[in-house]
């Protein structure tokens, strides 16, 4: 859970980032309820977010900060078919007030609804500690 709390203050920093963007295109006003395409932007920005760190070497910021990796069910990279899957079944688990990720604590393999559904998990990264002395 600290590398999801992480990669949210980090999300959190894009969706600023990707607000400021478009917010010109609204007249420099705030986005309304009725303006469908804001949430559904904020939305594919996450998607953008997550697909292209979990694609380049697995890791987002936070599961690099606590070593954790994404691989395939057989240990190699995720493509994003694995990456759209998983980023589908993930808002899935939180819409479900959040089972999908506690679902874990009674899997057998430790896997949450959306490592199920995507056939991905995540790893611990092995660190190699230098032999050099000083």
């Amino acid at each position: 859970m600290g590398a999801v709390i992480y990669d949210a203050l980090l999300l959190l920093a894009v969706w600023f980032f990707a607000t400021a963007l478009i917010l010109p295109f609204n007249s420099g006003q705030a986005f309304s309820s009725e303006q469908y395409f804001f949430p559904i932007y904020l939305v594919a920005v996450s998607y953008a977010f997550y697909g292209w760190f979990w694609t380049h070497g697995g890791q987002t910021l936070g599961l690099r900060a606590w070593k954790i990796k994404l691989v395939a069910l057989d240990g190699g990279a995720v493509g994003w078919k694995e990456v759209s899957l998983r980023f589908a079944a993930a808002i899935l688990s939180w819409g479900c007030v959040g089972l999908g990720f506690f679902w874990c604590v009674f899997d057998k393999s430790r896997c949450c609804w959306h490592d199920r559904l995507s056939n991905t998990r995540l790893v611990l990264v092995q660190t190699e500690k230098s032999g050099r002395q000083n």
